[in-house]
């Protein structure tokens, strides 16, 4: 995966949530341009006011092609609170990953990736593996990536600000969204973020200042592994449901990746 690439157009998926409409927002303070991927096009003009929108549902590869074209980036904000189906995760988190992978016809735009803090734990009530699962997809795909795990949502006090990246699974504490927003917009905009996957969190002090220096002190995923660099090692692959096997293996047929 290379380091440098121009990054302009950006596709915000999940754009008209808490995180997405933050991250829609810090895109245009860092001077790129966002494409917001909306199911309602007359809410999406009230939250987002001069952002260009394209409609399109997760669960519609035709739309997702579509919002994709010609993208230099992708911003994955998106999850399946709120959806009553048993299987959203499943459908949404998972789902979303795995549609928007398959409609990209050998693109690679670079990819961030907001998933969860819990994403490798099985020991947290109404944990599910489904968002450790679309991960993997990413990782497969080859395409170039920062994956982001953040804490409980607003769980920060005010002088809260200094983020806390840290790898493993094992990292618990809240983030403020913006916090949030920012880091995955930083990720595709900073060389050393390429290839991570980190937990999110924040304590006591000032905002980062050095972004390159935070994001280069991690370990680098490892090439061909579908999970992060240190990840527990108890959802092995050859245990999966033969439906995600197969998708891991679609992926990377699909963007011309091996492992």
């Amino acid at each position: 995966m290379s380091r440098n690439q121009n990054i302009t157009d950006v596709l915000m998926v999940g754009a008209t949530g808490s995180i997405g409409q933050l991250a829609v927002r810090a895109a245009e303070r860092h001077g790129l341009r966002p494409r917001a991927l909306v199911r309602d096009l007359r809410r999406a003009e009230q939250l987002l006011p001069g952002v260009e929108l394209v409609q399109g549902d997760l669960e519609d590869p035709a739309s997702l092609r579509r919002a994709a074209d010609g993208v230099d980036a992708i911003v994955l904000t998106h999850g399946s609170g709120g959806d009553p189906r048993p299987d959203a995760r499943a459908h949404v988190d998972y789902g979303g990953v795995r549609n928007i992978l398959q409609v990209l016809d050998g693109a690679a735009p670079r990819v961030a990736l907001m998933t969860s803090v819990y994403a490798t734990r099985s020991d947290i009530p109404g944990a599910t593996p489904w968002k450790r699962r679309s991960e993997r997809l990413l990782r497969a795909s080859g395409l170039p990536y920062t994956i982001v795990r953040p804490g409980w949502f607003d769980h920060a006090g005010p002088t809260q600000r200094r983020l806390v990246l840290d790898q493993g699974g094992t990292a618990d504490g809240g983030i403020a969204r913006d916090q949030i927003a920012e880091t995955l917009v930083r990720s595709l905009l900073t060389g050393t973020a390429l290839g991570k996957t980190f937990e999110l969190i924040t304590t006591e002090g000032e905002e980062p200042s050095d972004w390159a220096g935070l994001f280069g002190a991690l370990k680098d995923d490892e090439s061909g592994a579908v999970d992060g660099v240190l990840d527990p090692a108890d959802l092995p692959v050859e245990a999966e449901p033969r439906a995600v096997r197969a998708d891991l293996d679609a992926v990377r047929c699909l963007n011309g990746s091996s492992g």
